[in-house]
């Protein structure tokens, strides 16, 4: 039997709005949605950022200063994607220009431990998967 192709008869009737539980393999499986959603390294840096700052708000103008290598409309994308997901709350002040302010919402904030989580795991572990890496990358080019 394949992960894909798992009983479905333990799913609550909500999965089939919410997502098969558990399995990776399927689409709608709310840890891939999740993922799909906030897997790049620039929604965890406006998480950090944000997070950092919480409960006060970050103007566009410094959330771009602070996370370095990200494009206007990179983080304009990334900040649309996590309000329209509920992560993020914006508020945009009528002035010539307009300020924009971002903070996380409450379901946001939750999303800082996971992530920090991960960080604390990248700084224990990259240096040894940067080696593998390494490792692999010479072995495939002395096999040609």
């Amino acid at each position: 039997m394949t992960p894909s192709s798992t009983s479905r008869a333990s799913h609550s009737p909500n999965d089939d709005i919410d997502g098969a539980r558990g399995d990776l393999f399927d689409p709608q499986c709310p840890t891939r949605r999740l993922l799909d959603r906030i897997g790049t390294k620039w929604t965890s840096m406006a998480v950090k950022v944000l997070a950092e700052a919480s409960p006060e708000e970050v103007r566009f103008a410094e959330l771009q200063r602070r996370m370095a290598g990200i494009s206007q409309k990179m983080l304009s994308v990334t900040l649309q994607g996590l309000a329209r997901d509920g992560l993020v709350g914006r508020r945009v002040e009528a002035t010539v220009p307009p300020r924009v302010y971002y903070r996380l919402t409450p379901l946001g904030l939750t999303l800082e431990e996971p992530l920090a989580a991960l960080r604390e795991w990248a700084e224990e572990h990259m240096a040894e998967v940067d080696r593998a890496h390494r490792r692999s990358r010479e072995d495939a080019a002395s096999s040609d």
